[in-house]
């Protein structure tokens, strides 16, 4: 079933988003679909993942701590989700 949403943005924004959506032969209301599944299923799997923690785990999770510049799991998944959709 689809339902209507209403959202303010700025104007830049939404020419950039007309502009890229017709590059990708889809339209605004279909990426910003995509997107918030993404978002959405990236928290659902942050969950179900907090389940799997053990000894092996986090004792391997320090490892890459020196390309680590402090954002969140979530940031970088956010981010990465962007640069591919640009």
């Amino acid at each position: 079933m689809l339902a209507k949403l209403t959202l303010t943005i700025d104007d830049e924004v939404i020419s950039r988003a007309k502009i890229y959506a017709q590059r990708k032969q889809k339209s605004v209301s279909k990426i910003v679909e995509e997107y918030l599944k993404n978002v959405s299923d990236i928290d659902r799997t942050e969950i179900s993942t907090s389940q799997f923690d053990s000894e092996i785990t986090n004792r391997i999770t320090g490892m890459f701590k020196e390309n680590y510049s402090g954002e969140s799991y979530k940031d970088i998944l956010s981010a990465a989700l962007m640069e591919k959709l640009q």
